[in-house]
């Protein structure tokens, strides 16, 4: 896969907005509790897989800004790279927004155990909290669906013509 200087360019693009958009919201990014709209910009990845990397960078960049920061930047980069992977390679869009919420709900959960917080009630909070983003982002990309000159801004390689 090469990857050219255009790519290099949109992936710092995509690193400093989802890094920079999670912090000016933190008050409900981070925590037991957390809405991180950021990660509407994950299903990028399944229109073209090399935004993996600006998201994933994106991710570890914000959550350097996290109260948890020694733990939320391994284990919540590995979560967002993990989901970024099964949304690469999922055939539908509805099931794109599946690994976000799995991923997320039982690795942050896990990280969230380190301060006193009950594992399960977590993996609930913030599968909720992610499944609120992915809905809405499902949403959103099904109406944008419609513009064909999206595809061309978002740089679409694979599933331009996706199902539900």
């Amino acid at each position: 896969m090469d990857i050219s200087n255009k790519d290099i360019a949109i992936n710092a693009l995509i690193a400093a907005a989802y890094s920079v958009l999670t912090i000016v919201i933190s008050p409900i990014s981070y925590g037991p509790i957390q809405v991180r709209v950021t990660e509407l910009m994950v299903l990028f990845c399944f229109f073209n897989k090399r935004y993996t990397i600006g998201l994933t960078l994106g991710c570890l960049l914000a959550n350097l800004a996290s109260p948890m920061a020694l733990l939320d930047v391994p284990f919540g980069t590995l979560a967002t790279l993990l989901a970024c992977i099964g949304i690469m390679f999922s055939p539908y869009l509805i099931v794109a927004i599946i690994w976000p919420v799995l991923f997320n709900a039982f690795i942050v959960a896990g990280v969230l155990t380190s301060i006193g917080e009950p594992y399960w009630m977590s993996v609930l909070t913030v599968g909720a909290g992610e499944l609120i983003v992915m809905v809405a982002s499902y949403i959103i990309f099904m109406l944008l669906k419609r513009n064909k000159k999206f595809f061309d801004v978002i740089g679409a390689r694979q599933h331009i013509d996706f199902k539900f």
